[in-house]
């Protein structure tokens, strides 16, 4: 048996009819830039999330970049961000010539820490990029205490936390819109994907609405006029059309996702070595990754590649450690949690159209294995 990392072929060809239609749309009106479809899913996406306002762009990268210069994360400005955590969130601040201040993580959830995070607050810290990371949110409640406390602004990284809920002041909300701004990413392997790369942004502050909707088209409000010097990142009208097909389903898909889920914790119970990330009582999570921490990591994967089985690594070097933030002077030793995990963690196979009985290979592999 042969099992793909991930597939959107199978999700095209169940709803080949739709795609189609909705790709043929676009072409036959002619409204490939900022098109009828994107201010929709705009629309569409705000109700989803019980934001505001909705603001799509080209990638969650480009979304991480507009925010990060929204909020003024430059000029020497220091921002807490994870060192576990993808490139992006971490470079839009270095970017700007912002200081990224790198935070170690929790071991059992693999979210930011927030006392680590705590520690490293200055005078000259703006702002917190919290990233919601493989299954659930940053515990947003104590992110956002510790913003008012040091009057710090957030930008939320959800670009893999699309449907994931933190519960804030009492009340459940959709990771991306607690802070000032959150961003999304549309690429094809997240649990809202696109057919190449898309990302959103996301806010109740008016004034941020109209700084961002300018920012995406060079700075303008007014063609030729230029307000700011922004940058070129809209939401492609195609990619906002598929994205609405998608999004017609996008709590079934979550569903499946969990689904899935919970098989693979049912059948990996009690392998000797093997962890599963836990889910804190504050968060309702999404499986838009399902990672194990195993040891021998090297080894499964090579049986994983013998074995026909897709897998990914999500991180194998944390930020410290690459080569592009040498300047930020840390070594290998100084964050201890992020390094080990570096070492044990691999994801497994897991998007709606993954089958029962390739769930039950992965798991029959991984435990002849051990």
């Amino acid at each position: 048996m042969t099992v793909p990392f991930y597939t959107s072929i199978r999700e095209y060809e169940a709803r080949k009819g739709e795609f189609d239609a909705a790709v043929q749309g676009v072409m036959g009106r002619g409204d490939f830039i900022l098109g009828g479809e994107v201010a929709e899913f705009e629309r569409e996406c705000a109700d989803y999330l019980g934001s505001k306002y909705a603001v799509g762009v080209a990638s969650g990268s480009d979304a991480l970049i507009l925010g990060a210069d929204v909020l003024g994360y430059k000029d020497g400005a220091e921002v807490l961000t994870p060192t576990f955590t993808f490139f992006a969130s971490t470079s839009c601040v270095a970017r700007l010539g912002g200081k990224p201040v790198l935070v170690d993580m929790d071991e059992e959830t693999l979210n930011m820490c927030l006392e680590d995070a705590g520690k490293k607050i200055t005078k000259k810290t703006k702002g917190i990029i919290p990233v919601h990371l493989f299954l659930q949110p940053t515990p947003m409640q104590g992110v956002m205490d510790m913003a008012k406390a040091n009057s710090l602004s957030v930008l939320e990284d959800a670009a893999e936390g699309w449907g994931m809920e933190s519960l804030v002041d009492g009340t459940w909300r959709k990771a991306g819109t607690i802070g000032a701004m959150g961003i999304y990413s549309f690429f094809p392997t997240k649990t809202l994907g696109a057919y190449g790369d898309a990302g959103l942004m996301a806010t109740d502050d008016e004034g941020l609405y109209a700084k961002l909707k300018s920012y995406r088209v060079h700075g303008s409000s007014i063609k030729y006029q230029h307000d700011y010097i922004g940058y070129n990142s809209r939401l492609d009208t195609m990619q906002a059309a598929i994205l609405r097909v998608k999004l017609k389903t996008t709590k079934e898909a979550i569903a499946a996702r969990a689904a899935h889920a919970a098989h693979y914790t049912q059948r990996l119970a009690g392998i000797p070595g093997l962890r599963i990330p836990g889910v804190r009582q504050d968060a309702k999570p999404v499986y838009y990754v399902y990672n194990i921490l195993v040891p021998n990591r090297d080894g499964l994967a090579e049986r994983f590649k013998d074995k026909g089985i897709g897998y990914s690594i999500y991180y194998p070097k944390p930020l410290h450690l690459q080569k592009c933030f040498a300047y930020l002077g840390h070594k290998e030793g100084d964050f201890p949690v992020a390094e080990k995990v570096s070492k044990e963690i691999i994801a497994l196979p897991m998007y709606p159209e993954l089958k029962a009985d390739e769930v039950e290979y992965i798991c029959d592999t991984i435990k002849a294995f051990y």
